[in-house]
């Protein structure tokens, strides 16, 4: 087998032939964090540092271990020196899907089939540079080119979207589709909680003075999103999910209480979560929304990072010490064939929970494994995990939850060649026939998706 060759990750002629029928399905990737401005006012990247580095913390933390100063990472030095730093270290990532990810743009997008290191910089850097200048490689060709069909934002619910409603005109061949984020909403505990009020009151008619009024401008934004495409509803749970009654005296007692700024004990703050993630599980079942939730990231951990560089610059970690059983259980039952729920799990010890959790309630999907776990050992772990325990014909499909625009094709490759391995593997022992084998991976590539986030509509554009 040669370097990213046709069996790359597949173990098997049938995983190949399996990976053949997919390989050229179109992309629908319900959560990513597209700057969906690069993409409407489509300028050309002015160098591949710009498409590979400059907004990836996946890379930027691997050439941290690799003793790059942070000064050709994120600071001020320029494109051509950063790219330089981390072609003398990117050999040594090998192992790490960031390898494979960058080697794959490189290949799909560009061409090149030689690996990166110090002595292809300069080779690579001139390339790329000569093919970027071209029309065919700006930010909305390179989505076509990657066969991206459907693709969902994440979005703040104050967000007014008016990227969103030009893409309706300006984006051609992709559906573009805002998703509705209420983190800042729920985090009562948070000192910028007041400034996200104060932003909801902008842009919302509610009187915000109560509780009753705070929700109503939530409803609003909901509805706003509602009418520009949205489908969905994200919400990032962290280490401590709480779902349990409470009572709309006590959650609106808690909000008078933040509203005047005096301190909230820690059960104020959970029966305030509490209450507020049921009434956007409510919002969302009315709105026939799939509602995701990602459970246990620890934010910020590294302190000096954050205080540097502020948040999502590879400073975050995941946790064993979560529990979503118990946590989430209420929510579960609230909703129980109400509306569709994606479960997202950040550490791969909550693997089994949460497939038992789905295998329980029909209405409830695991979602791909997700950031540390976006690996071909974690998709392929999680993957067989789901098929022994749930239905991978269940499985919620892939999602490239990223922040780089050209990893979309990368990302998607790497899970469907894992997908075909993985189900290869059962054509290859006696397990399943191969043409139910197909279907499987078919319909987990594209169709699941789709039908899941209720995509099978026509464009809204």
């Amino acid at each position: 087998m040669s370097f990213l060759d046709e069996h790359y990750l597949l173990g098997s002629e049938t995983a190949v032939d399996l990976y053949e029928s997919i390989a050229d399905l179109p992309v629908v990737d319900p959560h990513n964090h597209i700057d969906l401005a690069e993409v409407v006012e489509n300028e050309p990247w002015d160098d591949i540092w710009a498409v590979e580095g400059a907004t990836d913390h996946y890379v930027w933390q691997l050439m941290r271990k690799r003793g790059v100063p942070e000064a050709k990472i994120t600071g001020d030095a320029t494109n051509r020196e950063k790219w330089d730093a981390l072609a003398d270290v990117f050999p040594d990532f090998a192992g790490n899907p960031t390898y494979d990810w960058v080697h794959l743009d490189l290949k799909r997008r560009f061409g090149i089939d030689k690996p990166l290191n110090a002595d292809t910089a300069d080779e690579i850097w001139a390339e790329t540079k000569r093919q970027l200048a071209d029309d065919e490689m700006r930010p909305q060709q390179v989505l076509r080119d990657m066969n991206v069909e459907v693709l969902c934002s994440s979005d703040d619910p104050t967000s007014r979207l008016e990227y969103h409603e030009r893409a309706e005109t300006e984006v051609e061949a992709v559906d573009v589709r805002p998703t509705w984020r209420p983190d800042r909403a729920l985090k009562v505990e948070n000192a910028a909680w007041e400034t996200f009020v104060a932003e909801l009151d902008d842009v919302t008619a509610a009187d915000l003075s109560d509780f009753e009024g705070f929700l109503d401008a939530l409803a609003e934004t909901h509805d706003y999103f509602a009418d520009h495409g949205c489908v969905a509803c994200d919400v990032g749970m962290g280490t401590d999910p709480v779902s349990k009654p409470v009572s709309d005296e006590r959650a609106g007692d808690v909000y008078a209480k933040a509203r005047r700024g005096a301190s909230l004990s820690d059960a104020e703050i959970r029966d305030y979560k509490a209450y507020l993630l049921e009434f956007v599980g409510e919002l969302n079942s009315e709105a026939g929304w799939t509602t995701q939730l990602h459970v246990g990231a620890v934010r910020d951990y590294r302190e000096s990072l954050y205080e540097d560089l502020g948040k999502n610059a590879g400073g975050d970690v995941s946790t064993p010490d979560v529990d979503l059983v118990d946590g989430l259980d209420y929510f579960f039952d609230c909703f129980d064939g109400e509306t569709e729920i994606v479960l997202y799990t950040l550490d791969p010890t909550h693997y089994p929970s949460a497939t038992v959790v789905a295998r329980a309630y029909p209405n409830v999907s695991i979602g791909p494994a997700w950031w540390f776990n976006d690996s071909p050992m974690g998709i392929e772990n999680q993957l067989e995990r789901v098929a022994a325990v749930d239905l991978l014909a269940n499985h919620a499909g892939m999602v490239s939850d990223s922040r780089k625009l050209v990893s979309y094709g990368s990302r998607f490759e790497m899970f469907r060649r894992t997908l075909a391995d993985v189900v290869g593997e059962m054509v290859e022992r006696g397990r399943i026939p191969y043409d139910n084998a197909e279907r499987l991976v078919e319909h987990v590539a594209y169709d699941r998706p789709k039908e899941l986030y209720g995509l099978s509509a026509s464009s809204t554009q």
